[in-house]
């Protein structure tokens, strides 16, 4: 629950820096497990309007209301970070430049892939520079060296869940909005590092080191069964693609498959 004794920074602004739109994040993600949700989603909704009323602004802007329809029409109960931009005008909005072009898990996993540039399985602060450099870039947005640092450094204090300065998959997966955030589904099935050895060697039969899709789809089917969890084909489908944007032309070696299905890295 959102703290009641301090007030809630910036609704009222008609637009948000960077740092702004990060102080209202933390204020609203209370527990910080990376989504506003529950009593913190009720208390963000109350108070942004009470702020707006007070600053004499009745409506959103269209995105903005267009979004606050589309939760409501669906019941969500938790919003992710790049859904909160939608609602909140924010500043050269760079969370909007993620939504843009990276619209889905597996052009997430594709990207991913693209700035992981050490194969470490995390997005080290200079990666992450190049990345976002290139998100402006594409969206035709000016920025200079100190706005791009800012810009760098509000994704890590967000979504750095454990502060150690990078971002591992799960940390930045949270930019997608929660209902293409594919890894949310392989929470409660995560191997440890003992298991996913035992089942990756059980399924490269041939010893070679990777995987391909038939093999990854016949993985995933065990997974869910053994954890008694029902997923439909069409699901599964969409895992699949996912996951496999992380492959070598179709080869989906040992340590791509680690960073999703392992709780901690194989060493």
């Amino acid at each position: 629950m959102a703290n009641k004794a301090q007030q809630p920074p910036y609704l009222h602004l008609a637009e948000l820096t960077a740092s702004q739109f990060l102080d209202i994040w933390k204020h609203f993600d209370a527990d910080g497990n990376g989504y506003i949700e529950g009593k913190e989603l009720e208390n963000f909704f109350r108070e942004l309007e009470i702020a707006r009323r007070g600053a004499g602004v009745v409506t959103f802007p269209h995105r903005g209301g267009r979004m606050l329809l589309l939760i409501h029409s669906h019941h969500d109960v938790s919003i992710s970070p790049s859904q909160l931009a939608q609602i909140l005008p924010t500043e050269e909005n760079f969370l909007l430049c993620f939504r843009q072009f990276v619209g889905s898990s597996s052009e997430f996993m594709a990207a991913w892939r693209r700035y992981d540039t050490d194969r470490s399985g995390y997005i080290e602060a200079n990666e992450l520079k190049g990345f976002l450099s290139d998100l402006l870039k594409k969206a035709n947005r000016y920025y200079d060296d100190q706005k791009l640092q800012e810009y760098t450094q509000t994704i890590l204090k967000m979504f750095d869940l454990n502060g150690d300065g990078k971002l591992g998959l799960s940390e930045m997966a949270r930019l997608l909005p929660v209902q293409e955030n594919f890894l949310l589904k392989f929470q409660g099935i995560k191997l440890t590092a003992e298991q996913f050895n035992a089942i990756f060697t059980y399924y490269d039969k041939d010893g070679n080191g990777y995987i391909d899709e038939q093999e990854l789809d016949a993985l995933l089917r065990d997974l869910y069964e053994k954890n008694k969890k029902e997923v439909d084909t069409k699901d599964l489908t969409g895992y699949k693609k996912s996951i496999m944007a992380l492959s070598d032309g179709g080869k989906l070696y040992r340590s791509e498959l680690e960073i999703v299905l392992c709780r901690e890295p194989v060493l």
